[in-house]
């Protein structure tokens, strides 16, 4: 009879484990990992804006002054001047880096941005910023369609959101050069369905290097650098 009950537990054991794994599972998938924080460590992501407010800013920036916008700079985390030190490229042609000034600091209801929302044309194609490796692609409810984006050094993680599309045949581990296509600007996620644009985010990776933990720093600061 002990015999019996102990052949049970190895199999009860694998069973919780199942049920616990695959709970996780549908909690990523469903939500997003939470985006990287400038003062806590979270799964950016990703990507915890929503749309009512992603539509009041992006609606909004034409007509953003400078002077706010300036303001809200002074907000904006300062990297430790210990990151990598690269050239790097717009990931769409024609955005003025200027114009990215004091978006990391808006509001996004109680927590700050830390991105910037590049405006185009749906399916504009968006380009690999630096040299690098693809390390995670992710759907996520608020985000939609992402790309995680390793630099050379594992250091730094470029997140691309609110995509259309990958490019076609884009893959995990797949090694990018600077200036590739890897996807499409759109609407996914929670982006206002009129209002396709790039939301465009950097984070500084832990010791571990995880793709979705982080700390968060200031695109305009990174291509100021």
């Amino acid at each position: 009879m002990r015999d019996r009950r102990r052949a049970r537990w190895p199999i009860a054991a694998v069973f919780f484990a199942f049920v616990a794994g695959m709970i996780v599972a549908w909690a990523l998938a469903h939500y997003g990992p939470p985006m990287p924080a400038a003062t806590a460590v979270r799964l950016k992501p990703d990507t915890a804006e929503t749309a009512t407010s992603t539509a009041a800013t992006t609606s909004g920036a034409a007509s953003r002054s400078a002077a706010s916008r300036s303001a809200a700079s002074d907000a904006a985390v300062r990297t430790s001047g210990s990151l990598p030190h690269a050239r790097l490229r717009v990931p769409i042609d024609g955005s003025d880096v200027a114009t990215w000034k004091g978006a990391f600091a808006e509001r996004r209801g109680s927590h700050p941005h830390e991105a910037v929302d590049i405006l185009a044309p749906r399916n504009t194609p968006v380009h690999a910023v630096q040299d690098g490796t693809v390390e995670k692609l992710f759907v996520s409810k608020a985000g939609g369609i992402t790309i995680y984006q390793f630099d050379p050094t594992g250091r730094l993680c470029y997140y691309y959101a609110h995509l259309e599309r990958y490019a076609d045949g884009l893959h995990e581990g797949q090694t990018v050069a600077q200036g590739d296509v890897i996807g499409y600007v759109g609407t996914s996620g929670n982006a206002p369905a009129n209002t396709p644009h790039l939301h465009f985010a950097v984070f500084q990776l832990n010791a571990d290097r995880q793709w979705w933990k982080g700390t968060a720093v200031d695109p305009y600061e990174i291509f100021q650098r």
